[in-house]
C-alpha cells in the first residue's frame, strides 16, 4: 500500500468494485519452506467481507493456510509515466501509476458442499460475463469425472480482516498535468489506465 493518502480511494466501494471486476488474485502466506504465493480467481462476498477461491491440492500453500492470515492482491492496470510529460520536466522524475488493492484477513478450508458451491458460483458469473447461451454448468460432466477433478484442488474463505487500496492516478499532480499523463499513458498503449486517471484522478478536487 502506498503510503501516501492521497493515493486512497474517497469511495468505499471503488476498492471492492476493483476486486469484482478483476476477479483474480495473487495470494500471499508464509509456510514452513517460507512465503509463497498462489494466483487464483476470487469471488468478494455481496457484503465486502469474505473472499473465496481455490488452489491446486498440490499448491505449496494448500496444507498451510487454514486457520492463518493471508494477504490477497488484486491487481489493476499500471504503465510507467515519463517525466517528460510534465512542464516542469527537468525538476521531475519518472514514477508508475497503478491500481492495486490488497485484503488481508484469517483463512478457513471450506468443506466439499462449500467448494462446489464456489465452483458454481464461479462459473455462473463468468459464463454470464462472456456471454454463453446456455452456460456451462457442471450438469455437462459425468459426476463421477467431476468428483475427481474437484478432489484435486481446495476451497477456502478469508474473512477480510482489513482492505489496503491504492489507486495511484496522478492524484497529486494538477488537471493540466493529469491530463497530459493521461495522454502519454494512452498514447502509450495502456488505455484503461487513462481512462481511470480521467475519471478517478481528480475525484479529491470534485469532493
Amino acid at each position: 500500500m502506498h503510503p501516501n493518502q492521497i493515493f486512497r480511494p474517497k469511495d468505499d466501494q471503488l476498492a471492492p468494485m476493483f476486486v469484482r471486476e478483476i476477479g483474480f488474485a495473487a495470494l500471499f502466506a508464509a509456510s514452513p519452506d517460507g512465503p509463497r504465493v498462489a494466483h487464483a480467481p476470487v469471488l468478494l462476498g455481496d457484503d465486502n467481507a469474505t473472499l473465496r477461491f481455490h488452489i491446486s491440492r498440490g499448491n505449496a500453500l494448500a496444507k498451510h493456510i487454514d486457520g492463518g492470515t493471508l494477504l490477497a492482491v488484486v491487481q489493476g492496470p499500471d504503465a510507467y509515466v515519463s517525466a517528460n510529460w510534465y512542464a516542469a520536466a527537468d525538476k521531475m522524475v519518472p514514477t508508475w501509476n497503478y491500481v492495486a488493492i490488497e485484503m488481508e484477513g484469517e483463512v478457513r478450508k471450506l468443506d466439499d458442499a462449500g467448494l462446489v458451491a464456489m465452483l458454481d458460483d464461479l462459473s455462473a458469473l463468468h459464463e454470464a460475463r462472456i456471454g454463453e447461451n446456455p452456460p456451462w454448468t457442471r450438469a455437462k460432466m459425468e459426476p463421477a469425472l467431476f468428483a475427481k477433478m474437484t478432489g484435486a484442488i481446495v476451497g477456502f474463505e478469508m474473512r477480510i480482516t482489513a482492505w489496503r487500496p491504492t489507486l495511484k492516478l496522478s492524484q497529486n499532480k494538477s488537471p493540466d498535468e493529469r491530463e497530459r499523463v493521461a495522454a502519454g499513458i494512452e498514447a502509450s498503449g495502456h488505455g484503461a489506465l487513462a481512462h481511470l486517471i480521467r475519471q478517478l484522478g481528480g475525484a479529491r478536487e470534485s469532493a
